[in-house]
């Protein structure tokens, strides 16, 4: 099925910005903690010079297997922004994602630099799973719950913070589903 040029104006208008990245909102380490002391919660972030923007230096820097770290990815589903939560040894499968949404492979595809930063108020490698600029959908990778504790970026490239599984499940109110490559 083609979809008319006005379709594609529309889809192309909620994923572009006209506003120059260094613009865009930034929140960070504070924002974060900030939120999840709202929820009633604490967290200790660790922050490590080294950094911790990829999943293998998280869990370097945290001492945890690979897939305990939690990849926040912002995903363009339909047109329309979704965090997508992975277990750090696995790749989101957009047709599993696409499936979730009613639209078909082609129309899901993981969001630029700008965007994720325009989106969430965060630089990509350190987008935390909560605490973002508005309410975004999310989806979690089944597999991290093979983990009691998960490690996630804490609103910086060099910060994560840990967690209970479940309770990160919780309180990102996150669907966990089956998206993970085969």
């Amino acid at each position: 099925m083609s979809r008319s040029s006005t379709d594609r104006r529309a889809e192309a208008s909620t994923v572009s910005s006209a506003e120059p990245l260094v613009e865009a909102p930034r929140h960070g380490i504070d924002h974060v903690r900030e939120y999840v002391r709202k929820l009633g919660l604490e967290i200790q972030v660790l922050e490590a010079t080294e950094g911790t923007a990829t999943a293998p230096e998280a869990a370097a820097a945290a001492g945890c297997e690979l897939g305990a770290i939690v990849k926040s990815l912002l995903f363009l589903i339909g047109g329309a922004p979704v965090l997508v939560l992975v277990a750090g040894d696995q790749k989101a499968d957009q047709r599993k994602l696409g499936r979730l949404f009613g639209v078909g492979k082609k129309r899901v595809r993981i969001a630029d630099a700008e965007t994720v930063q325009r989106v969430t108020g965060y630089p990509v490698g350190g987008v935390p799973p909560v605490g973002h600029l508005a309410s975004l959908p999310v989806i979690i990778d089944q597999t991290l719950e093979r983990f009691e504790t998960v490690w996630a970026a804490a609103g910086d490239p060099d910060a994560i913070f840990p967690m209970d599984t479940h309770l990160l499940i919780e309180i990102t109110g996150g669907r966990v589903e089956d998206i993970a490559m085969e």
